[in-house]
């Protein structure tokens, strides 16, 4: 990866990585990467086509049954990742900055992106030698072996909103499991990931376990997903494209994990700790501008505790400042102006609607004309059957609902096609308990609201939301197949 020091306005020259070596697309294509702070190319890269995609997955089954990859133990597979994660906590800095440049999100969640990338490394790098397989008692004479092999090459389409923590939280899995990688992130932000493959071969990595190519995902995207080369995909996106991947996979009788958006719930009860649920419930939602799938999108507040609550949200939501990344502000701009102009028009709908705007943040008044920013929004009462509060706005836009009681909230939580996760906040027990369990949906947290990236804690939806499950032990399940020895010793 050539360029100036990261931050400067030089226009870096990034390459695929593939079977250990970086270049160019095979016929020469190009992307430009745009900064969503101000608008101005910050880099240039391959535009990946299906040839490339073909030399990518051959690099990697070649390291997959003949490199050295293929032959190494689980504890030295794990002790490579932990390597890669010490690697990326020693350019700490240096990534942070690509991430949040690239991306547009203030420095602080950038750098908290890649602490968090770097545990994903750590946490599958020590649990890669002990996934642990299972005897099953049989019929006299016999011993039954349940093992766990890796599924071979695996594919990996990462999204642009969270690149670095969700090349982690699969890759890594994928990793500590022995499988080997072909990833394609989004053509929106992909300069962390291409320093981190990098830094993968600098510190002992064979060529070819990780192969990252550039390019738009209906081109490279798509001839990744489609090929028959590819044992197993894991995507995040969203569940127009989720249909397009799994119907590629369906034809190649391959498996797959989608994680792909959320509607997700914040249900707050009368009775619940307003001074530690406020600043959670706009984080939840003013977090990297909204663009986060587990989004706490949807304020559902009992009746008779809607006023105070919203009026306290209402200040709060006052104070969010949006600058550009170096600003390190609350939040910065947009992906790109087709995502500014998408949550632009859910606001602009739901004002011509006559849905009343409680409160809206702040845009810092010397931000550059070119930058994708929205002000964040809270609206509220919204209608339940109103667009705000069924689909997915992917940006920093609150809805506030008021319920009439316990089973009301969670016909309420539970009334739209996603189901990926959801908040309740309530000093009572058993109500929490029955609310939580009553929530369709991946995770739920209870007095709280995400976890710092949540390592540890499997993750994944339901419904339109996906199937599947990342992060934690069970990820590790999902890339690994099992297989059952039955042995006749007589």
């Amino acid at each position: 990866m050539t360029s100036a020091a990261p931050g400067s306005a030089a226009v870096s020259k990034v390459q695929n990585i593939i079977d250990g070596l970086s270049g160019p697309a095979l016929d020469g294509r190009t992307i430009e990467a745009i900064c969503p702070s101000d608008g101005n190319v910050i880099a240039v890269m391959p535009r990946s086509a299906k040839a490339d995609v073909d030399k990518a997955v051959a690099a990697a089954r070649k390291a997959f049954e003949e490199g050295p990859w293929g032959r190494m133990t689980a504890t030295e597979r794990g002790r490579l990742l932990c390597k890669l994660g010490e690697a990326i906590l020693g350019h700490h800095e240096e990534l942070s900055i690509l991430e949040s440049m690239d991306t547009g999100k203030p420095l602080k969640q950038g750098k908290a992106d890649m602490t968090a990338t770097a545990r994903y490394f750590e946490f599958y790098g020590t649990s890669a030698d002990k996934v642990h397989g299972e005897t099953i008692p049989f019929l006299n004479g016999y011993t039954v072996a349940v093992v766990r092999d890796p599924h071979g090459v695996t594919g990996h389409i990462i999204p642009w909103n969270y690149p670095g923590q969700i090349f982690g939280r699969s890759v890594a899995a994928s990793l500590a499991c022995g499988n080997t990688c072909v990833v394609k992130p989004a053509e929106d932000a992909c300069l962390s990931l291409i320093r981190i493959t990098e830094l993968a071969l600098e510190v002992g990595f064979p060529p070819g376990v990780i192969n990252l190519i550039t390019g738009l995902g209906e081109e490279a995207g798509a001839a990744l997903s489609s090929h028959r080369g590819i044992d197993f995909i894991s995507f995040t996106g969203s569940p127009e494209v989720g249909t397009l991947i799994q119907s590629a996979a369906a034809r190649n009788h391959i498996g797959c994990t989608l994680e792909l958006g959320g509607k997700s719930p914040q249900i707050v009860f009368a009775d619940a700790d307003f001074d530690a649920a406020v600043p959670t419930l706009v984080n939840a939602i003013v977090q990297n501008c909204g663009q986060t799938c587990s989004a706490g999108s949807r304020m559902l507040v009992e009746r008779k505790a809607y006023d105070e609550l919203v009026a306290r949200v209402a200040e709060r939501f006052k104070t969010v400042r949006v600058g550009t990344w170096d600003m390190d502000l609350d939040c910065g701009a947009m992906i790109n102006a087709g995502q500014k102009a998408r949550v632009d028009g859910f606001v602009s709908r739901a004002r011509g609607e006559g849905i009343p705007v409680i409160a809206e943040g702040q845009i810092a008044p010397n931000v550059p004309g070119g930058g994708f920013y929205v002000a964040p929004t809270l609206f509220g009462p919204v209608p339940r059957t109103n667009s705000l509060a069924c689909d997915e706005v992917f940006g920093p836009v609150l809805s506030a609902i008021p319920f009439d009681d316990e089973a009301d909230a969670v016909r309420l939580a539970n009334g739209t096609d996603f189901g990926l996760v959801a908040g309740v906040w309530s000093h009572d027990a058993k109500r929490s308990m029955r609310v939580a369990r009553a929530m369709r949906c991946g995770q739920v947290f209870v007095n709280g609201y995400g976890a710092g990236g949540g390592i540890e804690l499997p993750f994944g939806g339901v419904k339109k939301s996906g199937h599947g499950r990342e992060k934690g032990f069970e990820a590790l399940y999902e890339f690994s197949a099992s297989k059952t020895v039955v042995i006749n010793h007589g």
